[in-house]
């Protein structure tokens, strides 16, 4: 099985073109091929029987013997070894009479055949001595006194016509294979443009995976016009989805805390002693225990509420959230709640910085660090991020802040999801735990280290971070 992404259909189409491509062109080579060669014996059948006619005119007889009786219109006969060579012989396949190019020719080494009847021609193809090869002309006619057909013959050795048919077929591929780039070439040109819609598609899912657009476009081709709809319907349906649990579950978090708001406020009355309505100590006790567990659930209901409302939080349908702008919120917010601690938070977070997710889910992370870093502070607060390696997609947020600091064996304690809540004090534990199962949501990492301002560091890991140059700022 393939892995995903492991191949493309622009590759699947270039590839099966490339191979139908190769197929055709070579079959028409094929064929040009054969009816060059085949055009050119025929060429040559033609001149030789001209030269056959030549030889005829030139030839006559006296005494029972052949002579030329005038010099031959063709040079080549009369060159020793020339390639053309004129041979007349009897019905018993003797040598009447050669031209000179032929003095020098095994004739007895060559099978020219000896059935020819009157006024027959037959062109063949012929195999010599030392890997020669001729084309072969014979004409049988009626000579004056003879009994017997005189036939007359003529050779020309295959070099010159070999030579041609390399030369075409050098020519022929040449011309093929440059076509065959070029088609391909435009083919390439073709499949790219006719493949354009889904590689916008592929940008535009990718734009709202990221969070910089909400739905898919609706200029596409009819071909993926229902798919484009059927996905913003999926998006849509999604995102209403999400709205419709997160509301379903505000719901139920507000029913749930009223009835123990109740709850707690009739307690205070059993624990304010034996004298009060007649309670007895055994009351208060009870109450205590009671006033124990309501605690408790309030802590749990707060905590496994929030993990329901986020889900299973990735970067679909994701939107960009300005992490210097969220931060300065925050920033904002606590000075005023921690005025009287003279809280000052440092951010160094750059304008271009975005978190690719829930905005929600941001504000929570950084309510709570920010949250534990004013309060457990000594007044200096510093929140930074910075880029992880080579990745512009992965980043580290840091929260650090001037106080006592958590003891190094407490640094996995406060993070571990099974940590019983109500062994934790109050107000402390809950939002830490929080925090980390929101960035294991995101498949991110926290940890907790010393800060370089003497207290705590909370650094947070997340894949989904976009991070430019880092400017210093700090919020007033």
């Amino acid at each position: 099985m393939s892995r995903p992404g492991s191949y493309s259909l622009q590759s699947r189409l270039l590839v099966s073109v490339s191979i139908l491509l190769t197929v055709f062109l070579g079959l028409t080579g094929v064929v040009l091929d054969r009816a060059f060669r085949a055009s050119a014996e025929a060429g040559i059948a033609e001149q030789l029987q001209v030269q056959i006619y030549v030889l005829l005119a030139a030839v006559d007889q006296s005494d029972g013997d052949f002579y030329f009786i005038e010099d031959l219109r063709e040079p080549r006969f009369s060159q020793l070894n020339s390639g053309l060579y004129g041979l007349i012989r009897d019905a018993d396949g003797q040598v009447l009479l050669r031209t000179p190019s032929a003095l020098e020719l095994a004739v007895n080494e060559l099978a020219l055949g000896r059935e020819l009847s009157r006024g027959d021609t037959q062109f063949r193809r012929l195999a010599g001595a030392s890997e020669l090869e001729f084309f072969v002309s014979s004409y049988a006619v009626t000579w004056e006194n003879r009994p017997a057909p005189v036939i007359f013959t003529v050779l020309e050795d295959t070099a010159t016509y070999q030579l041609e048919v390399n030369q075409f077929r050098r020519s022929l591929w040449s011309w093929l294979g440059g076509l065959a780039a070029l088609l391909l070439l435009l083919q390439l040109a073709l499949l790219r443009w006719g493949l354009a819609p889904l590689r916008r598609l592929a940008r535009d899912l990718v734009s709202i995976e990221r969070g910089d657009s909400e739905t898919l476009g609706e200029d596409y081709p009819r071909e993926l016009n229902a798919v484009t709809t059927n996905l913003n319907l999926l998006i849509q349906s999604e995102r209403k989805q999400q709205q419709r649990y997160r509301t379903t579950l505000g719901d139920l978090a507000h029913s749930l805390k009223t009835p123990l708001a109740v709850i707690q406020g009739e307690m205070a009355g059993l624990r304010s002693g034996p004298d009060h309505a007649g309670a007895t100590a055994s009351d208060t006790v009870r109450a205590d225990v009671i006033q124990e567990q309501l605690d408790a659930m309030n802590q749990i209901v707060g905590y496994q509420l929030q993990r329901a409302v986020r889900g299973d939080n990735t970067s679909t349908l994701a939107r960009q959230v300005n992490l210097a702008e969220a931060t300065a919120r925050v920033a904002r917010a606590l000075e005023k709640v921690y005025a009287d601690k003279s809280v000052k938070i440092t951010q160094q977070v750059d304008e271009q910085t975005f978190f690719l997710g829930d905005e929600r889910d941001l504000m929570e992370v950084l309510g709570n660090l920010m949250d534990n870093a004013c309060k457990y502070g000594r007044g200096r607060v510093l929140v930074s991020s910075s880029s992880v390696g080579t990745d512009s997609g992965a980043a580290q947020l840091r929260v650090e802040d001037d106080g006592s600091g958590i003891l190094p064996e407490a640094n996995e304690l406060v993070l571990q999801r099974g940590v019983r809540l109500d062994t934790l004090p109050q107000g402390q534990g809950i939002g830490l735990a929080v925090v980390a199962d929101i960035v294991h949501s995101y498949g991110g990492q926290i940890q907790i280290e010393r800060s370089s301002l003497g207290g705590a560091a909370v650094i947070v890991t997340l894949n989904n971070i976009r991070v430019s140059n880092l400017r210093e700022s700090t919020a007033r």
